[in-house]
């Protein structure tokens, strides 16, 4: 999952970090690079705790959707990938009805990637709710 972040510096090379989406969630680093390392594991170790007390990841709004708040208005943007299967909970089997040829073109696609065909529909439905 992509997380939109906002990176902040009063001297151009320490930064610090907010994640909009994340109320709360920030961290910094000393260059911009060490500065989205850093943010990935404010991401991972914020998410972990939401879902600790009983909540979801959250869907997050876009760059241009947050640039608009004027609190981000002297900041640089990124984006930061996390991976956030981890905090979906237990896989449950369910029975779903496909045109036979669609899911033939899954098949093969997903194969020729390396994946299932659980885990490729899985990603296309994240992919789709972004």
């Amino acid at each position: 999952m992509r997380f939109p972040v906002v990176l902040h510096s009063d001297d151009g090379v320490r930064f610090g970090v907010t994640v909009p989406d994340l109320p709360g969630c920030f961290s910094s680093g000393d260059t911009f690079d060490a500065a989205l390392d850093s943010v990935r594991e404010a991401i991972d170790l914020h998410l972990e705790g939401i879902v600790e007390d009983g909540g979801e990841v959250p869907v997050t709004k876009t760059i241009a959707e947050h640039r608009a708040n004027p609190d981000f208005a002297e900041g640089v943007w990124a984006a930061v990938e996390v991976d956030v299967f981890r905090f979906e909970g237990r896989a449950e089997k369910i029975n779903i009805t496909l045109p036979r040829r669609l899911l033939a073109k899954i098949d093969t696609y997903a194969k020729a990637h390396g994946e299932s065909r659980s885990g490729f529909l899985a990603e296309a439905a994240r992919v789709a709710m972004r």
